[in-house]
């Protein structure tokens, strides 16, 4: 009997037509003082929605129908918002990205700000299993007079389950231009035995869980309120202004310690994290 021989073409094929994808493409106008969708768009596993509209702005909930990311998953989001509109974008539930045979789960995400336009970005955490593989970009045009604050927050593996991300891949670079002139860039990865580098003093000192909370404009305003609340973190929280910019990094033994904190930093900011945070 002749056995049929799979080429690994054909085995690319095979997996590449089972990956998931997804895309999002949002873009929201001020509408006599009201923030109003003008265009969504959706497309394979991801979807988003809109649970609150209040005059202050408008709130956006990405929802991802897979249940989590593994590699070869290439999704990307795209916001746009318009003059002197104000949209929330948070997410369902935390992003979880599986243990991947050796390709990279992709994220890429553009966030367009015009004049006096106010966005929160605000996702739950992503948590990373072992042997998972990610690799995100940001990049964010935001014109002169636009606001932003940005929470984005990793956890390493799972303590309460006693899950470990002992190897694996993270990649995560920001972009940021205001008027078209590059005014923030930032990467950060880690590569091979993941746990062992953390361990290390100069990188998280054995946390596993880590965050970096962006606000622009921001300036010693923003360092005075988070460093007013530097006795009552339970991890490490750090903030520093410059070029118009205020950035926060915080860092914790696991995730439900990172949460508190980063709740607290963002309240002391001004900002209320969505309710979906808190169930």
């Amino acid at each position: 009997m002749l056995q049929a021989r799979v080429t690994n073409a054909e085995q690319t094929r095979t997996f590449a037509a089972n990956r998931a994808t997804g895309h999002i493409a949002l873009s929201v106008s001020n509408h006599d003082g009201i923030t109003r969708r003008t265009r969504v768009h959706e497309d394979g596993s991801l979807r988003v929605r809109f649970p609150n509209a209040t005059p202050e702005a408008l709130e956006a909930v990405l929802v991802n129908t897979g249940g989590g990311m593994t590699g070869g998953d290439h999704f990307s989001i795209e916001l746009a918002v318009g003059e002197g509109a104000s949209l929330i974008f948070g997410t369902a539930a935390a992003e979880k990205i599986y243990r991947s045979s050796g390709t990279d789960a992709e994220m890429d995400v553009r966030l367009t700000l015009e004049p006096d336009a106010k966005l929160a970005w605000l996702p739950q955490e992503t948590i990373l299993f072992d042997r998972a593989r990610l690799k995100r970009r940001i990049d964010i045009d935001l014109a002169d007079s636009a606001s932003l604050i940005m929470a984005e927050a990793v956890v390493f593996g799972r303590a309460a389950m006693d899950e470990a991300m002992n190897e694996g891949f993270f990649t995560d670079a920001w972009r940021i231009r205001r008027g078209g002139k590059l005014i923030y860039a930032d990467t950060a990865r880690l590569d091979g035995p993941i746990a062992k580098k953390m361990a290390a003093r100069a990188v998280t000192n054995g946390g596993i869980a880590i965050a970096t909370v962006l606000i622009a404009p921001g300036g010693d305003s923003a360092l005075e309120q988070v460093r007013a609340l530097s006795e009552t973190f339970a991890g490490e929280v750090g903030i520093s202004a410059w070029n118009g910019l205020a950035v926060a990094r915080l860092c914790a033994k696991d995730g439900a310690t990172m949460r508190r904190d980063l709740i607290a930093v963002l309240a002391a900011l001004g900002t209320t994290v969505p309710r979906l945070w808190l169930q």
